[in-house]
């Protein structure tokens, strides 16, 4: 009865620990991954060399240009110097796009992704209500600057204004935070739990292999969930962008912001199966201890008559 007790009790524990682990490498891949500014940066950095992200970052760019050249026809129509948008648009669009493939445009992606970055991460810590946003007038200074050094025609009459971009609005900024504080718990607490529960699962078990064999399998199967979970996020994340052209680049995106979580989960399959095959191999090449034999006593023999 102790025994049977013993191995439920284990069963449980061991069943809890591995159910934790998916979910402790989710909150620890937010808390210690994405909230690092230096992480962010070096997951984030191999983008500026994707064509897909170029071109994403060439429209956005451009129409922000050509949105402050209207605006400028709109106010001051009279206005002899102001360019004609359609004379400038295919200059900046040339430009734009030429600049995204320059060394100048990497320094710029880091720099515009390390803003981003701090923005959204000091939102989600100061506890005020504010939307998060962006200024892209420092992109668009450089690119008048380099149409500018081409002797490009009307460059210099490109606008430089501080153009304000909405990542997220006050509301949704309220939402995350919250979720960001219980991540920020559980990415420390969950994995250590997991631990030590899976550790006291084998401790009291009556069969202490099978109990790590089961452990090993656990993490495995955990590890696999995660990965799923990843890939069914992917999906979903490209389903809900409105603009189909701008998915290839919010793929990259997701991909390289996951990488590490991908990893992890690759790791936890990897180990979790070699425990358990080791533990297997253990088992069927550990010598059989044979008990020694007892001595049987020999059956007593019947008298005997003498013969006459």
């Amino acid at each position: 009865m102790l025994t049977r007790l013993r191995n439920a009790l284990s069963a449980a524990l061991i069943a809890l620990a591995c159910l934790l682990m998916p979910f402790g490498a989710s909150a620890a891949w937010v808390a210690y991954g994405l909230a690092d500014t230096g992480r962010y940066l070096t997951a984030m950095a191999p983008l500026a060399a994707d064509p897909a992200v170029q071109g994403v970052v060439a429209d956005t760019v451009g129409a922000g240009i050509m949105r402050e050249i209207d605006h400028r026809m709109e106010t001051s129509p009279a206005d002899p110097a102001a360019p004609e948008p359609v004379s400038v648009r295919p200059f900046a669009e040339d430009a734009v796009r030429s600049f995204t493939r320059t060394e100048a445009f990497r320094t710029a992606w880091e720099a515009g992704n390390r803003v981003v970055h701090d923005a959204v991460l000091s939102a989600l810590q100061d506890g005020r209500e504010r939307a998060v946003t962006v200024d892209l007038a420092p992109v668009t200074a450089q690119i008048k600057h380099r149409l500018t050094q081409d002797h490009v025609p009307l460059a210099h009459h490109i606008p430089v204004e501080h153009t304000e971009v909405a990542l997220l609005p006050a509301h949704e900024v309220a939402r995350l935070r919250k979720g960001y504080e219980v991540l920020e718990v559980a990415g420390f607490w969950l994995p250590v739990s997991a631990a030590v529960l899976a550790s006291a699962g084998i401790a009291i078990a009556a069969c202490r292999r099978r109990a790590v064999t089961a452990t090993a399998l656990g993490t495995a199967l955990g590890g696999a969930f995660l990965l799923l979970a990843v890939a069914i996020g992917r999906r979903l994340t490209l389903a809900d962008l409105s603009d189909p052209a701008h998915r290839p680049a919010a793929g990259a995106v997701y991909d390289a912001l996951t990488a590490t979580l991908r990893n992890v989960s690759w790791l936890l399959i990897a180990l979790g199966l070699a425990a358990a095959l080791t533990c297997r191999l253990t088992q069927l090449l550990a010598p059989h201890r044979q008990a020694p034999a007892t001595p049987t006593a020999d059956p007593p023999q019947k008298p005997t008559r003498a013969r006459a």
